[in-house]
């Protein structure tokens, strides 16, 4: 019985899994740059090492990819390009975490450093304040 609730693997066309598979490469690599204009609803890919472009029309369900040659724009089932997207996004998503960590971990020790200096100060100012006691 559960395995009819089971919810089944979606199945793409040749098509569709080559193209998905080119976005899957890109977003692996930390040389293709990921934007975004979310109100138009379109996403885009790059990599100029790769002379590869993908633009993803969400509204539209087109996806266009481009390279040195060629342009091709096509119309895909809404199922696929919200596939499509939601790799993109988790992408996009993850790579401003590691931002967002980075920032925070620099914070924290620039935090340290000041709370350390302020503290070295202070007891400088303490010893200071000693030894004008002992001397007066």
């Amino acid at each position: 019985m559960f395995s009819l609730l089971k919810k089944r693997p979606r199945v793409y066309s040749k098509i569709e899994n080559h193209i998905f598979g080119i976005i899957t490469e890109l977003l692996k690599l930390g040389s293709t740059d990921i934007n975004s204009d979310e109100l138009g609803g379109k996403y885009y890919l790059s990599n100029e090492e790769q002379h590869f472009k993908v633009t993803i029309m969400s509204n539209d369900y087109v996806i266009r990819l481009t390279n040195t040659r060629d342009s091709v724009a096509e119309k895909y089932d809404k199922l696929f390009v919200e596939d499509v997207l939601k790799a993109v996004k988790e992408e996009k998503h993850r790579r401003m975490e590691v931002v967002y960590d980075s920032i925070t971990n620099s914070i924290e020790k620039m935090a340290e450093r000041l709370h350390n200096t302020l503290i070295e100060s202070n007891e400088l100012e303490t010893q200071k304040v000693r030894r004008l006691e002992k001397s007066s």
